[in-house]
């Protein structure tokens, strides 16, 4: 079980960050923003990976999973887009300056 433990600190970090953002101005319209890109990035993870793997482009050591699988494809695999949906618009909003600052 390799990949689950790979996945642990990008889901912790992720949501670490995406907490730490509640605070800041347009946090429900960024989460909503965030969801609608999960839902089609999670979908063409789920179209793609399956595609590779069946023709087989890659392939994973089922020791190392978790063993569930979405088709062809481990769970794990679904972490990454994920947690790029929700973190990166949350880190930029924690790093980036406010619409205020940006005019001065």
């Amino acid at each position: 079980m390799t990949y689950p433990l790979i996945v642990l600190p990008f889901l912790a970090a992720t949501a670490v960050v995406t907490a730490l953002s509640a605070r800041r101005p347009g946090f429900s319209g960024r989460m909503r923003a965030s969801a609608l890109t999960a839902v089609v990035l999670l979908l063409l993870t789920a179209v793609f990976d399956n595609v590779m793997i069946g023709v087989g482009l890659f392939g994973y050591p089922p020791e190392h999973l978790s063993g569930l699988r979405i088709g062809l494809a481990p769970l794990e695999d679904f972490s990454y887009p994920l947690c790029a949906a929700f973190g990166v618009p949350a880190l930029s909003c924690l790093l980036g300056r406010s619409g205020t600052e940006a005019r001065r």
